[in-house]
């Protein structure tokens, strides 16, 4: 039986907190999300992890045996990680996204550290990690929109956008130059998944609905699934303007968005993450960042 490095990451967390929320905030993950993915690796394992019938969350005895050995399985891991990233360079980073990023935020940047010799990796994670990599140890860095759910990480804006909404040609309201978010509240609504946290709520305009719950058309996990769900349909979605000249397609229109507050994409990193080379990077993107025009 083959299970995946993450669950027993999952696992560790709720062995060590004994406490669902406070190991999905550790994770940057939903409560929700993180219980039904105990529940399939119990379910995967053939016997349960954890006692739930008391008030206080208990390790059963088949979660006690698994406990130390997870738990060194997970460090060989990262030690073996960061071994084989070093191989061959001074400096070796992965940088995590999930949109395409453009807006010549990165390019430069990223071309000048590599003429000097670093590594420099960039890795795509879907919207099912919110922390792009971050939190599993995948990525060094990662450009991420806000806002990030949990604590642990330390984020750097690098720029601040205007909302735009995808549509459907044939959509009511594709005519229009530009919409009223208002217009839209009704409208069925593509989400990223419930493991995004905040950031599905932000994407979803939550905070812009006077209390209405959205409607929900379909949920998706990467920004291809995203737009095809729109082309097909589903529901509308909201997106960044800089992304709009990024994801151009004949199936689809974008509007620009009244009534809601902008989208920022960051870079981020783990707070307690005091590489001299982490700190260079932000920086760098940083600084380049506000050299240029966006918008």
């Amino acid at each position: 039986m083959d299970v995946h490095l993450r669950d027993l990451r999952y696992f560790v967390a709720v062995a060590e907190e004994l406490h669902f929320t406070r190991a999905a905030e550790r994770l940057y993950l939903s409560q929700p999300a993180l219980s039904k993915q105990i529940r399939v690796l119990e379910r995967q394992l053939g016997f349960p992890l954890f006692d739930r019938r008391s008030r206080q969350l208990e390790l059963t005895p088949q979660g006690e045996a698994l406990l130390g050995p997870a738990r060194h399985l997970l460090a060989d891991w990262q030690r073996a990680l960061a071994g084989a990233r070093g191989a061959g360079a001074a400096v070796s980073l992965t940088v995590g996204m999930q949109t395409a990023v453009g807006r010549d935020v990165q390019r430069d940047v990223i071309a000048g550290f590599r003429e000097r010799g670093w590594r420099i990796l960039l890795r795509l994670v879907t919207w099912d990690d919110p922390s792009a990599g971050l939190t599993d140890g995948t990525c060094d860095l990662a450009f991420v929109w806000l806002p990030l759910p949990g604590a642990g990480l330390a984020t750097r804006t690098l720029v601040a956008e205007r909302v735009w909404v995808a549509l459907p040609p044939g959509h009511r309201l594709a005519s229009r130059p530009e919409i009223d978010f208002d217009e839209l509240a009704d409208e069925p609504f593509v989400a990223l998944p419930r493991s995004a946290g905040p950031l599905r709520d932000f994407w979803l305009a939550t905070a812009a609905r006077g209390g209405r719950q959205p409607r929900i058309g379909a949920e998706a996990a990467s920004t291809d699934e995203v737009l095809e769900a729109v082309a097909s349909h589903q529901g509308v979605v909201l997106i960044a303007e800089g992304n709009v000249g990024l994801y151009q397609r004949s199936d689809l229109v974008y509007r620009p968005v009244r009534g809601l507050p902008e989208a920022e994409l960051a870079i981020a990193w783990r707070s307690d993450d005091r590489r001299p080379e982490i700190a260079e990077l932000v920086a760098a993107l940083t600084g380049h960042s506000r050299t240029q025009p966006h918008g």
